[in-house]
C-alpha cells in the first residue's frame, strides 16, 4: 500500500513514526492483532534472533488529535494506538482503520485516536482483511510452540493474532515492510529535478498532473536500486506540474 503522511498537520506524530522507520525499530515487524470488523494494529513486535520481543520505545508523545486539520478515523486512514485512559500515551503502536470507526474520534481519555496517515493506493490489500482468519486463543494441540509460548509471555495483545496459513510459524505472520521514498523536487537549470530513495527490485514510477483533482499521466518508469534515483522534467510547463512515485509491488 501507498500511503500518504500529514506532516503538516501532524508534526510531532509523524516524526515520531518516521524516527521509528529510520533507527530500524520496525524491523521485521509484523501485524499482532486482526479484527477484521474493525482494525489491523502493528508497531508493537518485532521478530529477532531471540523469538519475538517489544519493539524498543523513545518516550510517549503529545496527542495531535486536535492541531491542524482535524482526521477522523474512517476506512483507509492509520491512527496511533493509545493506552486507554491516556491521551498522551502512544509511542510505536499504530493501527488501519478497516472501516469507518468514528467512535475512536469521541472527545475522552479514551479516545482522541490522532489520524496521522492515508492511504492512497492499495486498498485491495488493506481489504483482505475484511475476511482475514486469526488465531483465537484455542488450545486444541492444533496451535504451534511459537503460539504457546509467546501468548503465555504476551496475553491479550495477541489474542487476535493473524496468520497466512494454520502452521502458525514465523513464516506465516504477516510482516510490515516501510519504506520512506522522501520525494524531493527542485527547480534546477530551467528544469524541475525529481529525487527519491527507489525501492530495489520493483519498478518505480514517476507520475505527474497538471489538474486538481489528479489525472495522473506517466513521465518515467525505472527499476529501483535501493539508492536515490534523479530524473529531470524539461517539459516547458512543468513548473505548473505536480508529482508523485508509486511502487508496483
Amino acid at each position: 500500500m501507498d500511503v500518504e503522511l500529514f506532516e503538516k498537520d501532524k508534526p510531532v506524530t509523524v516524526s515520531n513514526f518516521i524516527a521509528y522507520v529510520q533507527s530500524g525499530r520496525y524491523q521485521s515487524n509484523f501485524i499482532h492483532r486482526c479484527d477484521p470488523t474493525f482494525v489491523i494494529q502493528g508497531g508493537g513486535f518485532n521478530v529477532g534472533p531471540n523469538g519475538i520481543d517489544y519493539v524498543p520505545t523513545f518516550a510517549p508523545i503529545k496527542n495531535e488529535y486536535g492541531s491542524g486539520n482535524i482526521y477522523s478515523n474512517r476506512y483507509a486512514t492509520i491512527a496511533m494506538a493509545k493506552q486507554s485512559g491516556n491521551t498522551n500515551s502512544a509511542t510505536s503502536q499504530w493501527l488501519f482503520n478497516l472501516y469507518d470507526n468514528l467512535f475512536l474520534d469521541t472527545h475522552d481519555d479514551n479516545n482522541y485516536f490522532t489520524v496521522f496517515v492515508r492511504v492512497v493506493r492499495g486498498t485491495n490489500v488493506l481489504n483482505a482483511f475484511q475476511s482475514f482468519t486469526y488465531w483465537q486463543g484455542t488450545t486444541d494441540g492444533s496451535e504451534s510452540n511459537l503460539i504457546r509460548n509467546w501468548s503465555d509471555r504476551f496475553g491479550s495483545a495477541f489474542g487476535v493474532w493473524p496468520f497466512l496459513t494454520s502452521r502458525f510459524t514465523y513464516n506465516d505472520l504477516v510482516y510490515v515492510d516501510i519504506s520512506l521514498l522522501n520525494v524531493q523536487i527542485q527547480n534546477v537549470n530551467n528544469a524541475r529535478q525529481i529525487s527519491w530513495n527507489s525501492i530495489n527490485g520493483k519498478t518505480n514510477r514517476i507520475e505527474f498532473t497538471t489538474t486538481m483533482p489528479p489525472v495522473w499521466s506517466l513521465l518515467v518508469a525505472t527499476n529501483g536500486n535501493g539508492n536515490t534515483i534523479t530524473i529531470r522534467d524539461t517539459n516547458t510547463v512543468a513548473d505548473r506540474r505536480f508529482y508523485r512515485v508509486t511502487v508496483d509491488y
